[in-house]
């Protein structure tokens, strides 16, 4: 009797187990475009090892950089399907679900993390977030700071003046567009593999860019100066596929949610180190650095920010002015 009941209880206790044995980590895919060796994929890794550490197995986190599944665009739609499941992405969600509300993107506009991170709280944020969500598809998990956006240039630029004419290399986004034109530059579209190219056969004078694309591209041998205009601080994002997020355990969710804020605070803290790194490296090759008079930068850009402002939903011109002069 006592050896059946103990096989028994045995039996009971392998087919319990056999699920836990044979259950399947959860896979997560985390997209960004940027390659490996910067804070972003820093991040990933700290965020794949953050969940190994507080549930051993229970995880299987992939990475896919460099644009592996496509560009910003292509993984936003995979996320809406549910066919990947996180990216730590740009700006580009907010443009394309939310962009009467993103005043994040204005050049000039903000100048700390604490004035984005305070408009992002505001309610034209949370409606930024929420809008961008339901139409995404999107779970927004939190904001990851990256390297303000500078110039470079083949002359001396200190003030707007010092623009007349310059050909100034963009991305082709209307907002950024709109203001550099309204500065005095005469904007430029070139894709970004031909940056290089397109200053050393003189077609542009120079470009914006954080301080990671000087360094990457080596364009110390076909520009001579650094401005540091700190115009835009652009953060990465991580957002996950919400119809895998909804399938997930709450338990889940909380640790994956706890493991993207030591990821970002970590990349936060690598990208901080990076940007010197290429401040100082970028100098070292032979670049000037200039700081130049960007208080005359925001003024020349004021008439272009503001009907920016004025062409975006009611309330985000007064909660972006607000969150612009917290520090004053």
């Amino acid at each position: 009797m006592q050896k059946t009941l103990l096989a028994t209880l045995t039996a009971l206790g392998m087919l319990v187990a056999a699920p836990l044995a044979l259950a399947k980590p959860i896979e997560i895919q985390v997209n960004n475009t940027m390659s490996e060796g910067g804070s972003e994929s820093a991040a990933i890794e700290r965020f794949a090892e953050y969940l190994e550490e507080q549930a051993p197995g229970r995880f299987n986190v992939l990475p896919f950089l460099a644009g592996s599944l496509g560009g910003e665009d292509a993984v936003l739609e995979l996320l809406n399907l549910g066919q990947t499941q996180m990216s730590l992405t740009g700006g580009n969600w907010r443009q394309q679900y939310a962009p009467d509300y993103d005043a994040m993107t204005v050049p000039f506009l903000f100048t700390t993390w604490e004035e984005v991170d305070h408009y992002l709280e505001s309610p034209s944020g949370q409606t930024l977030i929420e809008q961008a969500e339901n139409r995404g598809g999107l779970t927004f998990l939190g904001l990851q700071h990256r390297g303000p956006r500078h110039m470079t240039a083949n002359k001396e630029i200190h003030t707007p003046e010092d623009l007349q004419g310059f050909r100034l290399r963009m991305p082709s986004l209307p907002i950024w567009l709109e203001v550099w034109q309204e500065i005095g530059a005469q904007v430029v579209n070139v894709p970004a593999p031909e940056i290089y190219l397109a200053m050393q056969t003189r077609q542009v004078d120079g470009h914006e860019n954080s301080l990671s694309s000087p360094y990457t591209r080596r364009l110390w041998e076909v520009q001579d100066y650094l401005i540091m205009t700190s115009h835009v601080q652009f953060p990465w994002s991580w957002v996950a596929s919400t119809r895998w997020w909804d399938g997930l355990d709450e338990e889940d969710q909380a640790l994956i949610s706890e493991a993207v804020d030591v990821a970002r605070a970590y990349g936060n803290e690598q990208e901080l180190e990076l940007d010197v790194f290429y401040r100082d490296a970028l100098e070292d090759e032979g670049m000037t650095v200039i700081e130049p008079d960007i208080a005359a930068f925001r003024e020349a850009a004021q008439p272009a920010i503001d009907r920016v402002l004025s062409r975006m939903a009611d309330g985000v011109r007064d909660d972006a002015i607000a969150a612009s002069q917290i520090d004053e």
